[in-house]
């Protein structure tokens, strides 16, 4: 790659468009003081995109433009465009021909350009840095900067080594990684309190998840159950009402029987004429003991429903003692229970107490809900119904006493009629025993009745549990009449089986349900279906968090690896390239001196820096910690002179030493171009010629371009641009091609 072409407009003194071809390997630029031709070597550093403008004898970007004079107007903007032969790939650009451009408008406004495309000078020093043109500048050297390069510390000298090394590339890189390094960990930082603040809710959805787990496992074993309970409850009561009807079918034919017998047996009494005052007096006792049978058995339901209505009571007086029943529970369960003590006033006692039995289980199972410890506010009703009781149970033997006066009366009536020979005995003892057994059917009948009541109860409690099951389960609750009910060893038990089971297993089954209802409602959710998505989302969340830590952590593993891979690989180049610039630098020294030493070598400068100390750790506020930077060291020897450090060199012999480790570092990764500005200015005729020899040594490496007053400089290019100061301040350019003329005259 080779320089082809500049192009000044509006920039410091070239206030007209001015283009400088470079076709020749040294190009020498020459004029008087004051012309100029300076200007050439800082429009290299501004395209190249230096930002310092005290380097470009500048304060600020204004001062880059062309500020106005009589022949010509002040420009609004400066610019600069450097053409690059690219034939060789040496840029990676797929371009023959690359052209760097940069503009500078009177706001300060920089547009950096790349093939006329707009860039940024990140981009533009990148590109530059494949081609070993560095930011540092170390192959432009200006006026007065001969020795910028002694003079600078030794950690900046470095930096101008690495530069002329090639390494500014793989600086750039390593930068770039560790910028990526610092910013995966940013978002690893990041990422982490992410998942930070997700950890608790997504622990609360995780327990929300179970609880929802447990409820759905509580609902198939209390689908399980509801399964087994109806399939058995529903072969008891279908048998249990096969079995009424069966064994009410014959006490009934037999009780219409004994009713037409006994009707035809009075009206044959009636008939003889047995009106005497014995059967008056047994149908009045008949009738007395019918009367007090009623009144025994309706005092008895009495006295049954106080009872129940007193142990319900109890109960719930006991459970307000540990809970509190809400208004409308209360409302609604004192509503239950009076409908059902009002239905227990027809009832035996044997009913009455299945009726008790059910009302007790009610009561367990709202007793169950309540939350609140509260009084109970029922003690004085139930005294009263106490007292109630009493009095009923005094009237209740009062009937009983009375029951069995009017059975002694009729045993005895009965004796004497039994002891009297007239001809109605055979008739009135065929009536009296007929009575007696439409008794004992009545009470078959009515034992039967209070069976049959008990099973439309139970019927009514199956459907009413059924109806629960259906809203709690859904029509799961429903499908139990295709449930196969089986005994503790798996088989299947057949209908008639299941009906001969006792009734207090069927007890406990459904007492089993109602708690594992009231655990399954306690443990239910009703945005059950929101909680497991909000759940899976969260999860995913998660996981796409997880997924990406890791991958930020691989990132930044690689970019560890990838930096730790740079700085091998700039250690290797950097230890290599200095020992080979020291041997170049040694042997351009003992040109320019006649003999003599010089040589870099690598130090290592002690920094200090203020670090604060972890706030847990009882240390002082702050510690001081060492840090160690590399530097490039110069060390010269002068022949014949007792000079053994830079300070001690006169400002002729800085001049040749910054020669030659400037033309030594070009000599080990040359760069495609080298611009001197009047760094021969210092040079004897011995010293120029010497110059001369080593410029044409590295012309044949790198494109030269010299600013120079020095005539064996100026002999030894093959272009001689001449820059003149016209009216008005104006720089001008005249050219002349040596090689060219050199043809003509031969």
């Amino acid at each position: 790659m080779r320089l082809k072409s500049i192009e000044l407009s509006g920039f410091k003194s070239f206030a007209k468009k001015t283009e400088l071809k470079f076709d020749s390997a040294i190009t020498a630029i020459v004029g008087p003081n004051g012309s100029g031709k300076s200007n050439i070597a800082e429009s290299f550093r501004f395209v190249l995109g230096e930002q310092s403008m005290k380097s470009m004898r500048g304060r600020r970007g204004e001062d880059m433009i062309w500020n106005g004079s009589s022949v010509a107007p002040r420009a609004g903007r400066a610019s600069v465009r450097l053409v690059l032969d690219n034939a060789d790939r040496a840029l990676s650009l797929d371009f023959d021909e690359v052209a760097f451009e940069r503009t500078v408008a009177r706001d300060g406004i920089n547009e950096y350009r790349l093939n006329g495309s707009p860039v940024r000078l990140r981009d533009i020093a990148e590109h530059l840095a494949h081609a070993n043109i560095g930011a540092s500048g170390h192959h432009i050297i200006s006026q007065g900067e001969a020795d910028r390069i002694l003079s600078a510390s030794s950690r900046d000298r470095r930096e101008m080594i690495e530069d002329a090394l090639g390494l500014t590339a793989f600086l750039y890189k390593r930068e770039d990684a560790e910028k990526k390094l610092e910013k995966a960990a940013e978002n690893i930082r990041e990422v982490e309190a992410l998942r930070r603040e997700l950890s608790p809710h997504l622990k609360f959805l995780t327990g929300q998840i179970k609880k929802i787990e447990e409820g759905e496992a509580l609902r198939a074993r209390l689908a399980e159950a509801y399964a087994e309970y109806f399939t058995r409850e529903q072969a008891y009561l279908t048998a249990e009402g096969k079995r009424l009807a069966g064994e009410s079918e014959a006490p009934a034919a037999e009780g219409r029987e004994l009713e037409h017998r006994i009707a035809r047996l009075k009206a044959e009494l009636g008939k003889k004429g047995r009106g005497d005052a014995a059967s008056h007096e047994l149908v009045r006792l008949e009738k007395e003991s019918t009367a007090a049978r009623e009144k025994r058995e309706s005092l008895t339901r009495d006295i049954g429903r106080l009872e129940g209505e007193l142990a319900a009571r109890e109960r719930l007086s006991r459970a307000a003692s540990a809970r509190s029943i809400p208004a409308h529970e209360a409302a609604s369960f004192a509503e239950e229970l009076a409908k059902a003590l009002e239905g227990a006033l027809e009832l035996d006692l044997q009913a009455l107490r299945e009726l008790l039995r059910s009302l007790a289980h009610r009561a367990r199972e709202f007793a169950a809900r309540v939350a609140h410890t509260a009084e109970s506010p029922e003690k004085d009703s139930a005294r009263d119904l106490a007292a109630r009781k009493e009095s009923l149970e005094r009237e209740l033997a009062e009937a009983r006493a009375a029951e069995e006066r009017a059975a002694s009366s009729i045993a005895e009536l009965r004796r004497s009629i039994e002891s009297e020979k007239d001809a109605n005995r055979d008739t009135e003892r065929e009536l009296f025993a007929a009575m007696g057994r439409r008794g004992e059917l009545e009470a078959l009948l009515s034992a039967l009745s209070s069976r049959r009541e008990l099973l439309a109860r139970e019927e009514a409690l199956f459907k009413e549990m059924v109806g629960e099951a259906a809203a709690l389960l859904g029509r799961e609750a429903l499908q139990y009449e295709t449930h196969t009910a089986r005994n503790e060893k798996g088989e299947a038990l057949a209908d008639a089986d299941l009906a001969k089971e006792a009734r207090a297993e069927q007890d406990e089954r459904r007492r089993k349900i109602e708690r594992m209802k009231i655990k399954f409602e306690e443990t239910g959710e009703s945005n059950a279906g929101e909680i497991i998505k909000e759940h899976r989302e969260t999860v995913e969340r998660d996981e796409f968090l997880a997924r990406e830590l890791a991958d930020l952590a691989a990132s930044a593993e690689s970019l560890r690896s990838l930096i730790a891979d740079l700085t091998k690989t700039l250690e290797e180049r950097f230890v290599k390239g200095i020992d080979t610039i020291t041997k170049q630098f040694d042997a351009f020294f003992k040109m320019m001196f006649g003999g003599g030493e010089a040589k870099l070598s690598v130090v290592k400068e002690r920094t200090r820096r203020a670090t604060a100390m972890p706030e847990d750790e009882e240390t002082p506020e702050e510690e001081a910690a060492e840090e160690y930077e590399e530097g490039i060291e110069i060390s010269v020897s002068l022949p014949h002179k007792r000079v053994k450090g830079l300070h001690m060199l006169s400002g002729g012999e800085r001049a040749l030493t910054s020669i030659a480790l400037i033309f030594a570092m070009s000599q080990v990764n040359p760069p495609p171009s080298l611009i001197l500005d009047e760094t021969d200015a210092a040079l004897d005729e011995a010293n120029s010629r010497r110059y001369g020899d080593m410029i044409e040594t590295l012309a044949k490496k790198s494109q030269l371009i010299l600013i120079t007053h020095n005539r064996e400089t100026m002999s030894r290019a093959g272009t001689l641009y001449g820059v003149t100061m016209g009216t008005g301040g104006v720089s001008r350019l005249l050219s002349v091609q040596f090689e060219e003329a050199l043809a003509v005259a031969k």
